[in-house]
């Protein structure tokens, strides 16, 4: 099969090879297809593929995807060649077509915040529709900071009245007494990234302008309790350090015209060996509750340095491997002892 894919100009088509053409060498290499540079009659830039009908298919949508994102100013990366080859691989042309559609809300510096992956968009849709969301998945995925664009959103449609930002300030418990300093300056350190999602999103003036009015509130999660929380967007960051009690205590909060939001990596768990993290009690007994969805990403929705997928994929075959010796080493000691 050979198809043929037109580009808006040299320029266009420099930027979807890559550099060294390393963006189609990737395309080359993960579908088995040729290309080959080509002009058409009215003298446009293109290139021709060849090769099996499905790998030619599968490529074009790639290619065809990275024409869009162009088209809409963005910059491309290896990391958005290498997901678009994955979601080619999967069959979902439909989300390469649709992608980048949605915009949330757009920085103080104009900078539009979209959905990057399909993970990412399920994730906006499950919260546009649920009052509590757990989003559950691995570092890097946009967890918190698409939930605190979304927030911000609502505030400045008044859809809310406050936000409500917090986290268990865990090391290992709640513990601050060791930190220097006044409260404030003991719990600024576990804090900190959800003051750098909102001064991305509002801007410092912005930001001091909604804490000093009471719109926006960031603390830790033991400061919640005994509170009623209506009209409020709320999220709970870093829940894997929870305790199911403390879990229980937040979730109970919410008031008339909240939403609450919930993040977590179950395999980034700060608590004492042993202890069950609130996190994946509540994921297990409220998923099927109304109202409630659980969103679970995945490596592949990854949206930092391409290098932290593989990282997590190196994790998860330890810990798989790991898991593995560790079963074999008890059924050896069990047949010991039966043997006995």
């Amino acid at each position: 099969m050979q198809k043929l894919i037109v580009f808006d100009g040299a320029d266009m088509t420099a930027a979807v090879f890559g550099a060294c053409d390393e963006y189609a060498d990737a395309v080359k290499d993960a579908f088995d297809v040729s290309l080959q540079n080509e002009k058409t009659k009215d003298g446009e830039d293109a290139i021709a593929l060849f090769g099996e009908d499905d790998a030619v298919a599968r490529a074009t949508a790639v290619f065809q995807y990275l024409k869009v994102l162009l088209r809409r100013g963005e910059t491309l990366s290896m990391q958005t060649v290498t997901y678009a080859i994955s979601l080619a691989k999967d069959g979902e042309f439909e989300a390469l077509e649709s992608f980048g559609n949605d915009v949330l809300t757009v920085t103080m510096r104009g900078k539009p915040i979209k959905p990057k992956t399909v993970g990412q968009k399920k994730y906006i849709a499950a919260i546009k529709k649920n009052t509590v969301v757990f989003g559950v998945g691995p570092a890097g995925t946009g967890k918190t900071f698409l939930a605190v664009a979304m927030a911000t959103e609502a505030l400045r449609r008044h859809e809310v009245d406050r936000i409500v930002l917090t986290r268990p300030a865990v090391e290992a418990g709640e513990r601050l007494g060791f930190l220097p300093g006044d409260l404030q300056s003991k719990i600024d350190p576990y804090l900190r990234p959800l003051y750098d999602a909102l001064f991305e999103m509002l801007g410092p003036e912005n930001y001091a302008h909604y804490l000093e009015k009471g719109m926006i509130e960031i603390a830790p999660l033991a400061y919640m309790r005994g509170r009623t929380l209506d009209n409020s967007f709320i999220i709970l960051d870093e829940a894997q350090n929870t305790s199911p009690e403390q879990m229980k205590m937040f979730l109970t909060r919410l008031g008339n015209g909240a939403k609450a939001v919930v993040t977590g990596d179950p395999s980034q768990t700060d608590l004492p060996s042993g202890t069950k993290s609130g996190l994946a009690v509540a994921v297990s007994i409220l998923k099927d509750i109304e109202d409630i969805a659980v969103h679970t990403f995945t490596e592949r929705d990854v949206v930092r340095h391409r290098l932290v997928q593989k990282i997590i994929l190196a994790y998860e075959k330890y810990d798989r491997e790991k898991g593995q010796a560790t079963k074999k080493y008890q059924l050896k000691a069990q047949g010991r002892k039966e043997n006995k």
